[in-house]
């Protein structure tokens, strides 16, 4: 099928350690920008003024829009290509292939993607706390279909959302609640195999899950992302330039990209996700099926994520996940490793970085940097985003040159 020939590549990354309580000095979201930067580039090999695209997601804080403009002229650059993406967790996904594409199409030759959370500076006149804090997910703008319809009878934010999604799954496929929490402790040991994770040395078992407080039914504490600080920015280029620096080449070789709906009130479907045509495209693309992977990283904001992005990438069938994740063992060390840095649930969610952590231990995995959890086979990965409530979801296969 048409698509990306493998011919641009991550080359070099960097990932702040994410703290649930922040002990830096606050920042600029411009500054956060420009030194997530040059660090992904010192990591690749790469000068700063070789830049010429970028690729960001929300706003840096300073500025509330031309946001690719504001930080090309903070950071100096000269650029042929910038993208500015609003797919929540699946907007760095959505980064990586557009550069890759971009690159492909002999539009530019270095990209930056980056994703920054960590504390900026007050402002001397504090601002109103905005409808994203209060509302979380849903708007309660004037004429939006969630403030007439949603919001009104507290159908808001993603912890109701993502508890539809388990409650339909679990009713139509069968109540097995320990498979849930065991995604949650199988990543919980990669996560304690990774010094940088939010909940390292704090193993947790399925009992310990699902004695955690009961948040929305049936999800529990446990299986919620833990928000906190961070940042995180990866570096693509073309693989000719690529051969010549000194990280193992990791090809985009295969993308895809599905949108059906913005709340879980208009899904077309509880249990069928986005992510399925576009996991489906993103393997056609590669040239290899799922059993062909060493590994994935999954977005998993919530427990049930996770289980429906493993059933529907194609790794087991439709209502088969509680089984498959029952028999396989999902941690760096088993048979089936998934989210090898411990995912959200166990490193930790730092806003749209949190989405970048999954892309940035694929590489690390693909690059064999990984430390004490470096998987044995490490030549090909796949990764999922996801964005809203099962909204925006995006996949990649990454392939190491």
């Amino acid at each position: 099928m048409p698509g990306l020939r493998g011919g641009a590549v991550i080359a070099g990354f960097v990932e702040r350690t994410p703290e649930r309580h922040f002990t830096g000095t606050p920042r600029f979201g411009l500054e956060q920008w420009s030194d997530l930067a040059a660090d992904a580039l010192a990591d690749a090999g790469i000068a700063p003024q070789e830049v010429d695209g970028l690729c960001c997601g929300g706003d840096t804080g300073e500025s509330p829009m031309f946001i690719p403009s504001t930080i090309a002229e903070y950071c100096g650059w000269s650029l042929n290509f910038a993208e500015r993406l609003d797919l929540g967790g699946a907007s760095s996904v959505g980064m990586v292939w557009r550069a890759a594409a971009a690159i492909e199409l002999g539009a530019c030759e270095v990209v930056v993607c980056a994703a920054t959370q960590q504390p900026r500076p007050s402002p001397p006149r504090p601002l109103a706390v905005g409808p994203r804090v209060t509302f979380g997910a849903s708007s309660n703008a004037w004429g939006s279909p969630q403030a007439e319809f949603d919001i009104p009878y507290g159908n808001l934010g993603q912890n109701c959302g993502y508890a539809m999604y388990a409650q339909r799954y679990h009713d139509e496929f069968g109540w097995d609640q320990r498979s849930r929490a065991k995604i949650v402790a199988d990543q919980r040991v990669s996560a304690c195999a990774n010094p940088d994770a939010v909940w390292f040395g704090h193993p947790v078992t399925v009992d310990d899950v699902l004695a955690s407080p009961m948040i929305a039914d049936p999800l529990h504490m446990l299986e919620i992302v833990m928000p906190c600080s961070g940042g995180a920015a990866l570096v693509v280029t073309s693989a000719e330039r690529a051969a010549r620096l000194p990280h193992r080449p990791v090809a985009v070789v295969g993308f895809g990209e599905h949108l059906t709906h913005k709340t879980p009130t208009y899904a077309p479907s509880l249990t069928q996700t986005p992510v399925g045509p576009a996991a489906h495209r993103a393997f056609a693309m590669a040239g290899v099926v799922p059993g062909d992977v060493d590994m994935v990283e999954l977005y998993d904001c919530y427990s049930i994520t996770v289980m429906l992005s493993l059933e529907d990438s194609g790794f087991c069938g439709k209502g088969e996940g509680m089984e498959f994740v029952r028999h396989h063992d999902l941690s760096y060390r088993g048979d089936f490793p998934c989210n090898t840095h411990g995912g959200q649930l166990g490193f930790g969610q730092p806003g749209l970085a949190g989405g970048m952590s999954h892309v940035v231990e694929a590489v690390r995995q693909v690059q064999g940097r990984a430390g004490d959890r470096q998987l044995a086979r490490h030549d090909l990965a796949y990764v999922s985003g996801t964005g809203g409530i099962m909204s925006e979801q995006a996949a990649l296969v990454l392939r190491g040159l």
